[in-house]
């Protein structure tokens, strides 16, 4: 491997000129589309006609159509930043799937705060699902008051699909509620766990898989689902939760999420609180140390509430899905079980951790992660806080953002001036606020069931 490794850089940055090429030419697709568009108006018999020529479904030509319409009319940097390579197709819906309930002004506000935003953006910023993540943050900014709405309307619209696949396989799609679904999943991993403990031959994905058909068609699945098993993480500011504000709340490894709706969860009666004292400057939870080799319940799920999702840059697994991994090994490097010395990490990233030729670091206490891979590239991404920090004391990188380095190329193509991405200024410095002395703040973390018995209650922080 170390003598093809430079035939395999270069081969891995020809694939980052394939990938620059596909963006550019998906914009011009979706350009193209738009000028059909205002052409024929609402005529959706183009689409009929379309088909052929683009080799693909009417339904499918029918989402190109609508998103070339979106971005051309209401997200015009998301379309520059497509001609300059920035972003496919792919990334550009997901952006648009967030925004598509806007009025056009405040999808445009969206889409300038975005350019902000992703000036100078760090590689991995532009992950499809970072990009998505990022849109929401901006739309609840947007349009505070049309959260509930749009949650409603979505929720309104829930169904079961079943898609029939290849070779005598289908699927079975529920698109639900992003706590429910979360709880089912919570449930249906717990118990496929539960049973390779005790040494089922199955792989998790079959466990899983049959667990979810066993319990649809009323049959025992042969385990009993463990207490935590339909848990999910609701981070819910005190203030939101006793309707004083109606920000700052968030579902883990889903984002953010309305108020009200965050408080319809908070007071199911199946739901369980626990108050979680966060530095006010930081946003961070409370350390707690402990010297033991297994990391307590408690440590497991401070770290939780803390990281909320793999620590990898472009991973959004939730933590309550992770392993709790010693970032210093306990073993050979003297690292303490501790929330310092810990960090949630999916099996697939534990494990690559462990390979030589990756290295990945992450530091909990301040909360950044610094990937090299293999062929020399550096990634550095930054945690979001659990609470907003009090303003004058906040980290001055926001959530999830990720920096590339890279040796620079003699033979990089020179990019079009007409398809660069356009550079917005800083973001305009918040009006001036009086300080108040820092308080530590409390954070409800609603623990959210969808089965059980256990009475709601609150712990002490």
């Amino acid at each position: 491997m170390d003598d093809m490794g430079d035939g395999v850089g270069a081969t891995v940055e020809r694939l980052r000129d394939v990938r620059v090429r596909r963006a550019r030419l998906d914009a011009e697709e979706l350009a193209l589309l738009a000028e059909i568009a205002a052409a024929v108006g609402d005529d959706r018999g183009v689409a009929e006609e379309l088909t052929p020529v683009l080799r693909v479904s009417t339904r499918e030509v029918e989402r190109r159509v609508d998103a070339g319409r979106s971005v051309a009319g209401r997200m015009p940097w998301l379309l520059a930043a497509m001609r300059a390579g920035e972003v496919e197709s792919y990334g550009a819906r997901r952006v648009l799937a967030v925004t598509g309930p806007l009025d056009d002004d405040a999808a445009r506000s969206v889409d300038a705060l975005l350019a902000e935003r992703l000036a100078d953006a760090p590689e991995t910023a532009w992950q499809p699902g970072n990009l998505a993540q990022r849109a929401r943050r901006l739309v609840e900014k947007v349009d505070p008051g049309g959260q509930v709405e749009r949650a409603r309307r979505a929720r309104a619209e829930r169904k079961l699909e079943l898609a029939p696949g290849e070779h005598v396989m289908s699927s079975l799609e529920a698109q639900l509620p992003a706590e429910v679904a979360a709880a089912c999943y919570s449930r249906v991993d717990g118990m496929a766990r539960s049973l390779r403990r005790n040494g089922d031959g199955r792989t998790l994905d079959q466990l899983r898989a049959d667990v979810t058909a066993d319990l649809l068609l009323g049959r025992d699945p042969g385990v009993t689902p463990p207490e935590a098993a339909a848990m999910v993480y609701l981070h819910v500011p005190a203030d939101a939760a006793l309707t004083i504000s109606d920000q700052g709340c968030e579902l883990d490894g889903h984002g953010p999420v309305p108020a009200a709706v965050a408080r319809e969860i908070m007071t199911n009666p199946r739901s369980i609180w626990r108050a979680v004292l966060c530095d006010p400057g930081t946003g961070d939870p409370v350390d707690l140390g402990r010297t033991r080799r297994r990391p307590s319940a408690t440590i497991r799920e401070l770290v939780r509430v803390r990281d909320r999702e793999c620590v990898m840059p472009w991973c959004h697994r939730p933590a309550r899905h992770c392993d709790h991994d010693h970032e210093q090994a306990w073993a050979t490097g003297g690292g303490s079980t501790s929330v310092a010395n810990g960090g949630p990490r999916c099996r697939r990233h534990h494990r690559l951790k462990d390979r030589p030729d990756w290295n990945t670091r992450y530091d909990p206490t301040h909360g950044t992660t610094r990937v090299t891979t293999p062929h020399g590239a550096t990634y550095t991404a930054h945690r979001h806080p659990v609470l907003s920090p009090k303003s004058g004391r906040r980290r001055p990188t926001p959530a999830r953002d990720t920096r590339a380095r890279h040796a620079p190329r003699c033979d990089a193509p020179a990019r079009d001036a007409r398809h660069e991405t356009p550079r917005r200024g800083a973001t305009p410095p918040e009006p001036h606020r009086r300080e108040t002395p820092a308080e530590p703040a409390t954070r409800t973390t609603t623990d959210h069931r969808s089965s059980g018995t256990r009475p709601p209650g609150r712990s002490r922080p």
